[in-house]
């Protein structure tokens, strides 16, 4: 892929270029900078979205802000692809001379960032910042390592419950308001209208089973003075997992069909008009929108075990950190700030709809969009977030949960089993890791 050569130019006139991806690095070693220049070019790399205008917008308006604080500092901005992130960071992690001073990382990676060094605690400085005192927990935790902050957020994203309300109507039910009712109005739908979906679930989309394990009191893994042990054997996390995978079958989403989809399949599956009930994100809205379903399709909290609970969902979403390496620490704190802060993250969900991490501005923002409410709902009854260990990034990777769920809806293993030998590799990557 060819990509621009990097440009560094004044804060008033912002370049925002690519850069060439870069090998993979050896292991990381202490690159702890000793300086803090008060002046200089501060070197930033942001993630490269589908459609990149809006973003950079509101980015231009954030250094904008940031250079009247600070006059004659300079700010260059990297727009980097999504796919290649692990190798180029890891790689500035190694070389602080190439490196920027600030990125921004997707929340689940916050741990392994942390294990290899490449993240600057900045807790002194978030914990004394006015407006951090309004994050959502959640968020909060997504930037936290036994118990010291490395990042911002910089939005959260959450999914929530799309159903087709044509469909509804005409069958003449209701949108479900238990995990039970869920299952059984999945199965109602596709027995009267066996060419869609009841619920479209994957047997790949992790983030759209943990409701459920969640919901059922199961927990991923049990922290213990810093150490991970995987809990998705217990007697909780079993419960969870058999009302999710009792989805897959002909009376719902056939396996040979749904086993290996992801969140994007069944999102796209429900959008295309081949469900009529998904899980989706926030972030799936405008998906949602361009589809066959549009103006027939309405969003509410997926349901949680009691009637009229909200399940706990996963919280994604990407954070701002500054390197341990930047020569210019005060300086890229106060930008990750300038890039963070309420004013930003309001601009980015009118520009992006990415849900602000500040209770306060998200709610604002359910009130200009209606759509967003479920969403905000979900997060206000309490998301839940992947295990704060670097050996997530492996079992994530490694898709330990998307083989477990698959072989029990292919048979080849019980709920018991799969889960058993799942524990024994989530223990193996969290021991590894260390």
């Amino acid at each position: 892929m060819k990509l621009s050569s990097r440009i560094a130019v004044p804060v008033a006139a912002l370049a925002l270029t690519g850069l060439t991806a870069t090998a993979c690095a050896p292991q990381t070693s202490d690159t702890s900078s000793t300086k803090d220049e008060k002046s200089g070019t501060l070197r930033v790399w942001l993630f490269q979205e589908v459609n990149n205008k809006p973003k950079e917008e509101v980015v231009d308006a954030a250094v904008a802000a940031f250079g009247k604080e600070h006059e004659g500092t300079k700010v260059e901005i990297e727009y980097i692809p999504v796919e290649t992130r692990a190798q180029r960071i890891k790689a500035a992690f190694n070389d602080p001379k190439s490196a920027p001073d600030l990125i921004e990382y997707g929340n689940t990676d916050t741990a392994g960032y942390v294990k290899d060094g490449g993240l600057a605690d900045v807790t002194k400085e978030f914990d004394a910042w006015d407006e951090a005192k309004d994050t959502d927990p959640t968020a909060r935790q997504s930037v936290t390592v036994d118990g010291k902050i490395y990042g911002a957020p910089l939005f959260v994203g959450v999914r929530a419950l799309y159903y087709r309300t044509d469909v509804f109507e005409e069958l003449g039910i209701d949108a479900p308001k238990s995990q039970a009712e869920l299952i059984s109005t999945a199965k109602k739908v596709h027995k009267a209208k066996p060419e869609l979906y009841g619920l479209a679930v994957g047997g790949a989309y992790t983030y759209g089973a943990m409701p459920f394990l969640w919901a059922n009191g199961g927990e991923l893994a049990e922290e213990s003075g810093g150490t991970y042990k995987s809990a998705v054997n217990s007697p909780a996390a079993r419960k969870g997992i058999e009302a999710y995978t009792s989805l897959f079958g002909d009376d719902n989403c056939p396996a040979a069909k749904c086993a290996s989809m992801g969140g994007n399949a069944t999102v796209t599956a429900f959008a295309s008009g081949k469900a009529a009930m998904a899980i989706g994100g926030d972030f799936s809205h405008q998906a949602v929108e361009a589809g066959t379903v549009k103006g027939k399709y309405a969003v509410v909290p997926l349901p949680g075990v009691e009637a009229g609970s909200i399940a706990p969902a996963f919280a994604g979403g990407n954070n701002i950190g500054v390197l341990k390496s930047s020569p210019r620490r005060t300086l890229a704190v106060d930008l990750m700030k300038s890039f963070t802060g309420k004013e930003t993250q309001a601009k980015l969900f009118d520009a992006m709809g990415f849900l602000p991490t500040y209770k306060d501005v998200l709610a604002d923002s359910a009130k200009k969009q209606p759509f967003i409410e479920p969403f905000v709902k979900t997060l206000g009854a309490g998301a839940k977030f992947v295990p704060a260990s670097p050996g997530w990034a492996q079992i994530d990777s490694s898709l330990i949960l998307p083989t477990m769920f698959q072989e029990i809806v292919s048979g080849r293993k019980d709920v018991a089993a799969a889960s058993d030998d799942a524990a024994k590799k989530m223990d193996a990557a969290f021991s590894s890791a260390g």
